[in-house]
C-alpha cells in the first residue's frame, strides 16, 4: 500500500507562550517502529483527560504533542516483529499519547501493536473510538475487586457519562443489575437507554433512601465520580464486603465515616494509565469480548473535523454531555 509522506494532525507546543494550544498542521508521517503497527484513524475519541494533559506536560520528553489517547481505524503498515496478516485490520486503539507524542487527533498513528485491538466487523468506528479510557476504565472499577455474580447489584454515579455508560452496559452484560445516578431528565434518558434498572435525579431525590429501598441489603460495587459529594451516601447503601472505585480526583479532603468500617468496605482509587498489565490485559479482553457480544453501544455527543480539534477539546471542558468525537476519516 501506498503512504503519503505526510499527513494532517492536530498538535501543541509543550513549552513557550502559546505552550498547550492546538493548531492542525502538515506534518511528516510516522513509520511503525518494531512492534508497532500504523493506523489510519478514522475516529478520534476526547476524553478529559487529554484536555488536562494540554496543561500537565510531562512524560513525552516532546517539545510538540499529538493529543488524544483513543480512536479507531484501519492498520495499513506493520513493524518489525508483527505479523503482516495484521494489515487491513479494523482496531480500536488505546493510550496512544500515553508517555508518547503521537496521539489519535491525526491521519495516522504508530502505537504498540497491543495497543491497537481488533475491532469486531459489527461495532462502528464511534464505538471503537470510546472504548479505551472510558470502557476498560469502567471495566477495572467494576471487576478489578472480584467477579459480579447475576443478580448483584451495581451503583453507577454520573451514568450519562462515558465511564458511567460504559459501566451500565458492561454491568449489565454479566447479569447485574444497576441503579445509576443523573443530573438532568436528558441524562436519564442516556442511563436507561444504557441499561440502568433504577436511576436517580441527585438533584431532586434523596439518592440513599433510593438505593436503599431498591437493594435492602446494599450493593456490590459502586463506580465514583465525585468521592467528596458522595461518600456519605456511598457509606449508606454499600454491601457488606463491596467496594467502591473511585476514578475521578476530588481535590476536597474525605473523612470516612465509620459505616464503611462497619462494612468491611474497601475504597479504591482507579487511574486506568497506571494499572498493572495484567489488569490491562483483562480490562482489554473484558471489553472486546462485551464488544463482540453486543454489550456496547456508542455514546450519543457531538462530532469535530480534524480541522475542529482545539473546539472538540473546548466541548470536552465545558463538560459537553454524551462522548465528543473528532472525524478524521483516514481508515
Amino acid at each position: 500500500m501506498d503512504l503519503p509522506d505526510s499527513m494532517w494532525a492536530a498538535r501543541y507546543p509543550t513549552s513557550g507562550p502559546d505552550a498547550g494550544v492546538i493548531r492542525v498542521e502538515r506534518v511528516p508521517r510516522p513509520d511503525p517502529g518494531p512492534g508497532e503497527v500504523l493506523v489510519a484513524v478514522a475516529v478520534s475519541g476526547v476524553n478529559p483527560t487529554d484536555w488536562k494533559a494540554r496543561f500537565n506536560r510531562t512524560g513525552t520528553g516532546s517539545s510538540w504533542v499529538t493529543p488524544n489517547q483513543d480512536g479507531a481505524g484501519r492498520i495499513v503498515a506493520v513493524g518489525r516483529g508483527v505479523p503482516a496478516q495484521r494489515v487491513g485490520e479494523r482496531v480500536w486503539v488505546w493510550q496512544a499519547a500515553w508517555n508518547r507524542a503521537g496521539g489519535t487527533a491525526a491521519e495516522y498513528v504508530a502505537v504498540p501493536a497491543d495497543q491497537a485491538v481488533a475491532l469486531p466487523s459489527s461495532a462502528s468506528y464511534d464505538l471503537g473510538a470510546g472504548l479505551g479510557i472510558p470502557a476498560m476504565t469502567a471495566y477495572h472499577c467494576l471487576f478489578h475487586p472480584g467477579p459480579l455474580r447475576p443478580g448483584d447489584r451495581v451503583l453507577v454515579h454520573g451514568g450519562a457519562g462515558a465511564v458511567g455508560h460504559a459501566a451500565i452496559e458492561l454491568a449489565r452484560h454479566r447479569g447485574a443489575e444497576v441503579a445509576a445516578t443523573v443530573s438532568n431528565a436528558y441524562k436519564a434518558k442516556l442511563a436507561a437507554a444504557a441499561g440502568a434498572d433504577l436511576v436517580i435525579d441527585y438533584r431532586t431525590e434523596d439518592v440513599a433512601a433510593a438505593v436503599r429501598r431498591w437493594a435492602p441489603a446494599g450493593v456490590a460495587r459502586i463506580v465514583e465520580v465525585d468521592l467528596a459529594r458522595n461518600l456519605t451516601t456511598d457509606s449508606a447503601v454499600v454491601a457488606p464486603g463491596g467496594a467502591i472505585a473511585v476514578y475521578a480526583r476530588t481535590e476536597q479532603p474525605v473523612l470516612p465515616p465509620w459505616d464503611l468500617m462497619v462494612a468491611n468496605a474497601r475504597v479504591d482509587f482507579v487511574l486506568v494509565y497506571t494499572i498493572d498489565e495484567d489488569a490491562e490485559r483483562a480490562a482489554v479482553e473484558g471489553v472486546t469480548t462485551a464488544v463482540r457480544d453486543g454489550a456496547l453501544t456508542p455514546l450519543p455527543g457531538a462530532r469535530f473535523s480534524l480541522a475542529e480539534a482545539a473546539a472538540a477539546h473546548d466541548a470536552v471542558q465545558a463538560g459537553h454531555t454524551g462522548k465528543v468525537l473528532i472525524d478524521v476519516g483516514t481508515a
